[in-house]
């Protein structure tokens, strides 16, 4: 992988920054770095110690140039892209985790509620070197998820590290058919309104309407907590209009790229729809994205309290791009910035009051959720 590594950054070196290179040494240079890399290719072919498919030494090549950009950014190939929009269609089932690659492992963004992964015990943070007999170092993300994706009911085993623990972690686990319910509710103590976002689609913000609008029928109503823990976040559309619901004016988001004519701003517009009411949002390690936007935002206009854990630091937008071999890849094209003008990029969103997890057996919304439990406690005062 190392080879192929050095093959991805001479491709890099090629493709991207080619046609921005116009002086005569610059050209030098870059025909310098096509020789190499065409001679790369023939040691490769003439004394590796096993016979290789060229074509997926240049898979991995291209997916190298992308890796060597950010976590976000991936090739996919024909079959990949086919599995990537057929993959909800229920032939296959899943663990139910939100993942990138960092370090060279698998890291664990959020496990979804209710997920075979959530349901074992898979948090956070975790990183996954292991998938049955394959070890993860070495592998492209696209890989690592191919390994952990396979036939509802079919066993895996995941062994993960995690920080703090000094022996690796065991999971087995049965796939299932991932279901997202993105909204759920329920009234706590008989006057605050609970609601438990768990991702952003496109029916999020018209649920989480619908769900504020029965609670305000309620006059005994004082304060609402959103919980945002482990949501991996969705589509940045959704972000802003549930952020719009709370704020009555002033910036929401903005995304930046190298062309200064894509740059965009999102402002909010006039009404609060809890009509001023306290609002506590909770975020942990696994909120991410589209979570992190709305809590950012929030946050810099003074309109919720944030408790729990700094979340994620995931503040890039990707966009699919098609190609001609009918493959295509995954490309950070711009970066969203909060309100103050903070990029949140592998730094996150700071709660206001920290509340960490109570321990490794940690489950949402139960008898040991001692993060909802302060929130609770803050409402009433």
């Amino acid at each position: 992988m190392r080879l192929f590594k050095l093959i991805g950054l001479l491709f890099l070196i090629l493709f991207i920054f080619s046609k921005s290179l116009h002086s005569a040494n610059d050209e030098t240079t870059i025909y310098e770095k096509i020789d190499i890399f065409s001679d790369v290719l023939d040691k490769i072919n003439k004394e590796y110690v096993d016979e290789i498919n060229q074509s997926e030494v240049m898979d991995a090549a291209i997916n190298g140039v992308l890796q060597s950009l950010d976590p976000y950014s991936a090739y996919m190939s024909p079959e990949s892209f086919d599995s990537m929009r057929t993959e909800t269609s229920g032939e296959f089932g899943g663990l139910g985790i939100e993942v990138s690659m960092e370090a060279g492992v698998v890291k664990v963004i959020s496990p979804l509620d209710e997920s075979p992964a959530y349901e074992a015990g898979v948090k956070a943070g975790d990183y996954i070197v292991k998938i049955n007999e394959h070890q993860v170092q070495g592998k492209t993300l696209t890989e690592a998820v191919d390994l952990m994706r396979g036939p509802v009911g079919s066993d895996i085993e995941i062994t993960v590290r995690r920080i703090g623990e000094r022996k690796a972690l065991v999971f087995n686990i049965t796939r299932k058919i991932i279901k997202i319910q993105s909204v759920k509710s329920k009234k706590i103590d008989k006057n605050i309104g609970y609601i438990r976002l768990t991702a952003f689609n496109e029916n999020s913000s018209s649920q989480v309407r619908k769900k504020i609008r029965e609670f305000n029928k309620d006059k005994n109503i004082k304060g609402y907590i959103l919980d945002l823990r482990n949501n991996p976040g969705g589509l940045l559309s959704q972000a802003i209009k549930i952020s719009d619901f709370f704020l009555s004016n002033g910036e929401i988001v903005s995304t930046k790229s190298r062309k200064e004519n894509e740059n965009r701003k999102w402002f909010a517009n006039e009404g609060d729809i809890l009509n001023g009411k306290t609002l506590v949002v909770l975020i942990n390690n696994g909120s991410a994205s589209a979570s992190e936007i709305l809590a950012g935002a929030l946050k810099d206009h003074k309109r919720a309290i944030l408790i729990g854990e700094t979340t994620y630091g995931k503040g890039s937008v990707q966009s699919i791009i098609p190609l001609k071999n009918k493959g295509a890849i995954r490309l950070t094209i711009s970066k969203y910035y909060l309100p103050s003008g903070v990029s949140i990029s592998e730094v996150g969103v700071d709660p206001d009051i920290e509340v960490s997890e109570s321990s490794d057996e940690f489950r949402i919304d139960t008898e040991s959720d001692n993060q909802l439990d302060f929130a609770v406690k803050l409402l009433n005062g």
